[in-house]
């Protein structure tokens, strides 16, 4: 099968700077302290994502999974290693990035849609199923600035699902709203692998998630990967042989 996204051998390394003023910087300089330290926040990752796999992220705070689903939409480079990804990229990498305070939502659905690659005619097409799956029509026509966080969310959740795009990448996306929009979620989320064939890369602490969404799962360790296999066997990896239906009921 074709490959979708495959990382090669890829490392991340960030800077972590102890001073920021002159002062201080002489300061620690006059005591022998070092002024930065450097980390990998992913380091020497490499595995392959076939097209039309669901596959999920997992891993505790700190592990280098938001870094990783940066590096495989483009919006960060590896420093060692390569990234290569098949097909266009759509996703949740951060929710209503696009959204302009001052803007009713109405434009801003026009906005976000432009900023995902959708034309203003495939916009105009989506656009009241858009609103209807983010369930705001009494507000469209609203300044976002008064919506709530969890309308922003719904929304932007709406207008990426809808995006052009063979890779689906999704980042904590599905942890908004009541426990019936996180069943549309997942619903919409299954439609797009199991029906349009996509890519579905989901970066999730959610076990409940990763188990009905994706039938693969990779879990990360302070930045290297450790695990590969079934989304059951990743949880077992991470827990133990902790049970895995004492979850909250409501996270879907």
């Amino acid at each position: 099968m074709t490959s979708s996204i495959v990382m090669d051998s890829v490392s991340k390394q960030f800077t972590l700077r102890h001073a920021k003023t002159l002062k201080r910087m002489v300061m620690r300089a006059a005591k022998g302290k070092p002024l930065k330290d450097s980390f990998y926040a992913v380091r020497d990752v490499s595995f392959e994502v076939e097209q039309g796999e669901s596959i999920g992220l997992m891993g505790h705070n700190g592990s280098g999974k938001t870094t990783l689903l940066k590096l495989a939409s483009g919006v960060m480079r590896p420093d060692e290693g390569e990234v290569r990804v098949r097909g266009r990229i759509a996703g949740l990498v951060e929710l209503g990035a696009g959204f302009h305070n001052d803007l009713t939502g109405r434009e801003n659905v026009f906005l976000n849609a432009a900023i995902l690659g959708m034309s203003e005619k495939e916009t105009r097409t989506k656009f009241d199923q858009i609103v209807d799956f983010a369930g705001v029509e009494r507000f469209i026509d609203t300044e976002i600035l008064h919506y709530s966080s969890g309308m922003r969310m719904r929304l932007g959740f709406a207008i990426a699902v809808e995006a052009p795009g063979e890779v689906f990448l999704i980042d904590e996306g599905l942890a908004v709203g009541d426990a019936p929009f996180k069943k549309k979620c997942i619903t919409k989320i299954k439609e797009l692998n199991q029906v349009e064939g996509r890519t579905i890369f989901l970066v999730s602490h959610s076990v409940k998630q990763v188990q009905r969404i994706c039938d693969r799962a990779l879990v990360l360790e302070q930045g290297s990967l450790a695990f590969d296999g079934t989304p059951k066997e990743a949880v077992k990896f991470m827990r133990g042989d902790e049970d895995l239906e004492d979850e909250d009921p409501l996270d879907f």
